[in-house]
């Protein structure tokens, strides 16, 4: 049964269900160690370490060209995700972790609008359908909390609007970034694709991190590393999946990491879900089910 299963479902689909579930990882580890008083910025150069190391290897075990060939877009593709990351990075550790990751997982939509006027891409009804029924389902999850600021008015806590702002604009950033890799698996290997990421993040970091560095404790720096390991998992079935599928519709599974996200808030965090929480999330993966059985 479980090998029907797998072999009617595409690889794209599982590529990007892979991608999900490190990225949930990265993201519980970012919010984690952000409560050890490491600086967002940190965050971001030591992933980039840990994540171009991997990459460094990988390349070097493929044999392949360590530069590339597309370089401007290679170079842009690492600029926009590296701003896009930091925005997304400060997003989590600002607000709670499935409302963190609701605001980052907008960026399927963007995607699909840029695919369609950048790349010409066909948005099937299939994928129309999935992005519609999951934005209702990603509605419903922060439709309570959205209209939260920091002011505590009876039981209700707002969240900061600058939080809301750089989870949206991470989000676009994010879809731009996805659109840039699409148009570069068609000349350069994936694993070229993600050494630029750290390669322009590690440099930008720094610089703008200058003089608040912390040193980590022995919890932190492990936690810093499992940051750069879960981003490579990410990126890689990202990238790949991105290589199998048509942008919109490889994207539109990432809803799925909203998913993780929860189960983790509600495991490791302690967030339990609310009932609002439970039905966004059966309609995500109702969205996502059709996306993968409905051929038009």
């Amino acid at each position: 049964m479980f090998t029907t299963i797998k072999n009617s479902i595409p690889m794209s689909v599982w590529y990007m269900l892979i991608s999900a579930l490190g990225f949930a990882l990265m993201a519980a580890c970012v919010k984690e160690v952000s409560g050890l008083g490491i600086p967002v910025l940190e965050i971001v150069a030591v992933r980039s370490i840990v994540s171009g190391i991997i990459s460094y290897v990988d390349i070097k075990r493929k044999k392949i060209p360590l530069f590339g060939h597309n370089k401007a877009l290679l170079i842009a593709r690492g600029t926009v995700g590296s701003f896009a990351l930091i925005l997304v990075y400060y997003t989590i550790t600002t607000l709670p972790l499935a409302e963190a990751t609701l605001l980052q997982y907008l960026h399927p939509v963007f995607t699909a609008m840029l695919a369609l006027f950048l790349l010409k891409e066909t948005i099937q009804r299939s994928t129309m359908a999935c992005i519609v029924i999951s934005l209702l389902g990603l509605f419903i999850i922060i439709q309570p909390n959205l209209a939260q600021s920091n002011i505590q008015i009876g039981s209700v806590v707002r969240y900061p609007w600058l939080s809301i702002g750089t989870g949206v604009l991470g989000a676009f950033g994010s879809a731009v970034a996805y659109i840039i890799v699409k148009k570069l698996t068609k000349t350069d290997d994936s694993s070229v694709i993600i050494f630029y990421f750290p390669l322009v993040a590690l440099p930008v970091s720094m610089i703008l991190l200058g003089s608040d560095f912390v040193v980590p404790s022995l919890a932190a720096t492990g936690l810093l590393i499992l940051v750069g390991i879960f981003t490579q998992v990410g990126q890689e079935g990202l990238t790949k999946a991105l290589n199998c599928a048509d942008a919109n519709k490889a994207t539109a599974y990432a809803y799925v990491q909203v998913l993780f996200s929860v189960f983790i808030g509600w495991a490791y965090f302690s967030e339990v879900p609310m009932a609002t929480t439970i039905m966004g999330g059966g309609l995500i993966m109702v969205g996502a089910l059709i996306n993968v059985f409905w051929k038009r």
